[in-house]
């Protein structure tokens, strides 16, 4: 296989559009996901339009050693990963005290556990060739706090700070890490976190131009991207660090509120 790209969560939204276009550019790509039916069809869509190599692998990231197994699965077939694409990631709605807790832990799991695994076994091979991509999706969430959603921000906080982190640490090297972060996106997220009727995703962008955004962005080393925001939505974000917290975050809870 040739230039490839490994992607989370690549059966729906974001993570279908990154294999698109990857693919569109003539690389290979390891697509991962949960839903094997989802895969196959993107896999028989992208090989047959653009003559690529195409490896499904359905895996649950929630789950302790998943990671490890595809790291495993990919190193005994030889595939030399050139860019990694930590795409999957959900969030979800309501007070903190009152969530199903088994639900954030989840979203821990794959939102910080999974994404950081996933960098720390593919990192020391693109240090030693001397060349790889990473690409972590954050959210524009990740820039303050978020009541209502209060694991979620705080996991792509994470998100964001250890990219960043990252970047510094692979100075003087080839090896880029870059951090994207998309605001309200037309995607699966919404119904999966309950918020459809939410006032924060009446004006969603994209997932095929969030996408274009990132892999670019991905391709130039940039260290974040911030992409699918209105005009006013991008005053507001640049607004942020002057604004005082408590202020932020009744403002934030009031975005998110169901009507």
């Amino acid at each position: 296989m040739k230039s490839v790209a490994l992607i989370t969560g690549a059966s729906t939204g974001i993570g279908r559009e990154f294999s698109k276009i990857h693919a569109e550019k003539g690389g290979d790509l390891v697509i991962i996901a949960r839903s094997s039916d989802k895969l196959h069809e993107l896999k028989s869509e992208l090989e047959n339009a653009h003559k690529i190599k195409v490896k499904v692998i359905q895996k649950d990231l929630t789950e302790k050693n998943a990671v490890k197994e595809i790291f495993q699965e990919t190193q005994s077939e030889g595939i030399e990963v050139e860019y990694l694409i930590n795409n999957a990631g959900f969030g979800g709605y309501g007070n903190f005290h009152e969530r199903d807790w088994n639900e954030d832990y989840s979203m821990i799991q794959l939102n910080i556990t999974a994404l950081t695994e996933l960098c720390r076994l593919y990192l020391p091979e693109f240090v030693k060739r001397n060349s790889g991509k990473i690409l972590n999706v954050s959210s524009t969430a990740s820039l303050m706090p978020g009541p209502l959603q209060a694991v979620y921000f705080a996991t792509k906080a994470y998100v964001s700070s250890l990219s960043n982190a990252l970047t510094e640490e692979l100075r003087g090297t080839n090896v880029t890490v870059t951090a994207l972060l998309p605001g309200a996106t037309e995607t699966e997220f919404a119904k999966t976190a309950g918020m459809e009727d939410s006032d924060l995703f009446a004006n969603s962008f994209s997932a095929r131009t969030v996408a274009e955004d990132g892999y670019k962005a991905m391709l130039s080393g940039e260290l974040n991207i911030i992409s699918g925001v209105t005009c006013s939505q991008k005053i507001l974000i640049k607004a942020i660090p002057l604004t005082p917290k408590r202020i932020l975050m009744k403002q934030v809870k009031k975005l998110q509120a169901l009507k």
